[in-house]
């Protein structure tokens, strides 16, 4: 697929553009829901408890089948996951647009985020696999990684010029996007080789109690939004969860063919890049979620406005596939990873005297340090998560890492939803909102260092060592 180890051909880059186009599928629809929300409301009727579980929904799809997803992909074929999942994530996102009940919209989203937990490790792992290891792969991850990066940004702005046409079109955008992508993956993506595939059976029983724990986990992570809201049952929630994930351990074990090799999370590395992911997406959900609030609900501001002040985050689009290889090939991920988080932590902290009059020139530094720690951040964890790892256990790197960017997303937005909720009390003033925000807005600041310095771990590990992207696979796994 290419002419030389370190140029890629067209046809390489025309495979690449449709994985990368898959990816930014998936946050391009995320992105618009969320602004589309207030919309959907209002046409359906729907109350706050159905409106919160359109979002819920996803999220427990997304993050209850990821890791069956990453290890489908290694057992089944990555080709073949991929394109019958995009193939359900395209009808099923139809099936939102024509929703007339709140129902319908908690079906479609639910299923559309399973479809996104086989599809996007699939993906990844396809990546992977259609590029060697070297300058190549490096190139390649980083116009993944920031195309999907971008997605979520760029979808902010399309989300409102949709919306202000009809929510129904935020549904039915993603429909078109799909079957564009569809049609060229078909010929032109190919299966990596099948010596690639780990050998062994299906672990059923793995399969269905890490399914069942992630659902639950979720889904009392999910809970921890609305902290007085029936605790005990949240607490009966968490502690299934975590009975099924005991039993998970219990079964892989004593498993000849396990869904996940247990010994593949005894890697510093690995369990860095994890931390690392969740700590850096749960930060930017919670950033993102609150900056919305501030924008709308108490400067007033219209969707499109909100969604154009944040605009400029996604210069990731152009600085992550061209600057980021560059300098992870000169100083390897773990330096570029750290700068990208402490960008990101700086970014919240100078956006904390946020006040009722506040011009956009203060809050634009923000904005272009959140798309710089984007370039520096997403593409290292992306490329992390496949980083000495065996050819066959792509999928479920890839499944490791999504799954740690979910649980990132969920607690960042509860725990700011709670903080926040919390701190204002019975007061409706806006000064008094200000203030919620303000006190919430330190959880975002705090992931973001704590980020930060588990990065430093690595870093100090590597002292001395050569900093490649791409080392020689190993047995460890990954994910960011």
């Amino acid at each position: 697929m290419s002419t030389s180890n370190d140029r890629m051909d067209a046809r390489a880059w025309s495979v690449l553009f449709v994985l990368a186009g898959a990816i930014f599928l998936e946050g391009i629809d995320v992105a618009m829901l969320n602004v589309a929300l207030p919309s959907i409301r209002a046409d359906l009727g729907l109350s706050t408890e159905m409106l919160s579980g359109v979002v819920s929904a996803y999220v427990l799809g997304y993050g209850g089948f990821m890791l069956l997803g990453g290890r489908a992909a290694d057992l089944l074929g990555r080709r073949r996951m991929f394109l019958f999942w995009l193939t359900v994530f395209l009808l099923f996102s139809g099936l939102g647009g024509f929703a007339t009940e709140g129902w319908m919209l908690l079906v479609a989203r639910f299923v559309t985020g399973v479809a996104a937990a086989f599809m996007a490790p699939a993906g990844l792992a396809l990546v992977t696999g259609n590029f060697p290891e070297g300058p190549q792969r490096t190139r390649a991850l980083g116009v993944y990684a920031g195309t999907a990066a971008g997605g979520f940004s760029l979808g902010l702005v399309a989300g409102g010029l949709l919306a202000s046409i009809g929510w129904r079109w935020v549904f039915f955008a993603p429909v078109v996007l799909s079957a564009v992508i569809l049609l060229a993956a078909i010929p032109l993506i190919r299966e990596p080789e099948e010596g690639d595939r780990p050998a062994g059976g299906y672990d059923l029983a793995g399969a269905f109690s890490i399914t069942g724990a992630m659902l639950l986990l979720v889904y009392g992570v999910v809970r921890l939004e609305h902290p007085g809201d029936g605790i005990p049952v949240t607490v009966g929630v968490f502690a299934a969860g975590l009975v099924l994930l005991a039993a998970f351990v219990m079964i892989e074990r004593r498993s000849a063919s396990p869904l996940v090799r247990l010994g593949i999370l005894r890697s510093g590395s690995l369990l860095r890049a994890n931390l690392g992911a969740l700590l850096f997406l749960g930060s930017f959900a919670g950033f993102q979620f609150l900056a919305t609030l501030y924008l709308q609900e108490v400067r007033g501001w219209s969707t499109l406005q909100t969604g154009l002040a944040m605009l400029v985050i996604g210069v990731d689009t152009i600085l992550a596939p061209t600057l980021t290889p560059r300098l992870v090939n000169r100083f390897g991920n773990v330096p570029v990873l750290f700068g990208g988080l402490v960008a990101a932590a700086l970014a919240y902290v100078l956006f904390l005297p946020m006040g009722l009059d506040w011009a956009y020139t203060a809050m634009l530094p923000t904005m272009i340090l959140l798309g710089v720690a984007f370039s520096l951040a997403y593409g290292p964890l992306t490329m992390a998560a496949t980083e000495g790892v065996d050819e066959g256990e792509h999928g479920l790197a890839g499944g490791l890492l999504y799954t740690s960017m979910q649980f990132g997303t969920a607690l960042g937005l509860s725990a700011v939803t709670a903080v926040s909720v919390a701190a204002l009390g019975e007061a409706g003033t806006p000064e008094a909102a200000l203030d919620a925000l303000r006190a919430a807005l330190v959880v975002p600041v705090a992931a973001a260092v704590a980020g930060a310095v588990i990065t430093a771990f690595g870093l100090r590990s590597r002292t001395g060592v050569p900093q490649n992207s791409t080392p020689a696979p190993a047995t460890g796994n990954v994910a960011a």
